[in-house]
């Protein structure tokens, strides 16, 4: 079955610069850990992606349709559908005191935001330094290796699959979601209640639901609190019940 524009679709992909032959991104702890790019608290898994949302470089989203599931396919993405070309109005020299006054220290490939921007540190000179606002990947030819895993098909796969998407360091497994008609609930697992930007993540959700799934009217979000104490008598009679399931006739 070939991928088609609209479709959500998980990727699997690792991604080098052409020019270096360096890895800078993929789907696989494995590799991540091999080519020490791993990061912590980051979950390696197939990306979901809509496709022809932009929600990966143009380039490559161009190219995942038409591709078919589990076959590998190597894509060459050209600056220009990648991150762009180079802007050389885009380098500044700041004055070093600016970031001594942030207590922050300057070193050339330190990556941070700048009056609200990302940007790169390419030298520090006696009091000033070069600053460049141009994404770190611009200029570059980029080759992914991707393989589609899956094209989601059910309201239940997306649901799910968006819901991750906003909250992937969220323990989803433990999410609770019900689809009744133009209605979706979702309730969420305790230890999500304090993931920052929660609230922004909650109607981030809502948009993409209602985006991709045009039957869907109304999202619920359910965080329920329960008393310790009675949540782990609830566990322990669970525990007990299940013993007493499992245990031989005659052996109780």
């Amino acid at each position: 079955m070939p991928v088609f524009k609209g479709d959500l679709i998980l990727l699997d992909f690792s991604a080098k610069i052409k020019e270096t032959g360096s890895l800078f991104d993929t789907t696989s702890e494995e590799l991540a850990r091999k080519e020490k790019l791993y990061k912590e608290g980051r979950t390696y898994e197939p990306l979901l992606v809509a496709v022809g949302e932009g929600w990966i470089p143009k380039g490559l989203d161009e190219a995942v349709v038409g591709k078919e599931i589990g076959v590998q396919d190597t894509i060459e993405v050209p600056p220009e559908k990648g991150f762009g070309q180079r802007d050389s109005s885009k380098i500044k020299l700041i004055p070093l005191r600016r970031f001594a006054a942030q207590k922050v220290t300057p070193y050339p490939g330190l990556q941070l935001d700048v009056d609200g921007r990302p940007a790169t540190i390419r030298s520090v000179g006696a009091g000033r330094v070069q600053v460049d606002y141009n994404p770190p990947l611009a200029g570059k030819t980029l080759v992914y290796d991707i393989v589609v895993k899956k094209v989601l098909s059910s309201a239940e796969e997306k649901i799910q699959a968006l819901v991750h998407r906003r909250l992937p360091l969220a323990d989803l497994s433990k999410a609770i979601v019900t689809l009744n008609g133009k209605t979706v609930s979702v309730e969420l697992p305790e230890e999500s209640f304090l993931i920052e930007g929660l609230q922004l993540a909650k109607r981030g959700i809502a948009s993409d639901l209602q985006k991709f799934l045009t039957d869907i009217d109304t999202v619920n979000f359910i965080e329920r609190y329960v008393r310790k104490t009675q949540q782990a008598a609830a566990s322990a009679a669970a525990s007990v019940t299940q013993e007493r399931v499992s245990a031989p006739e005659g052996k109780e």
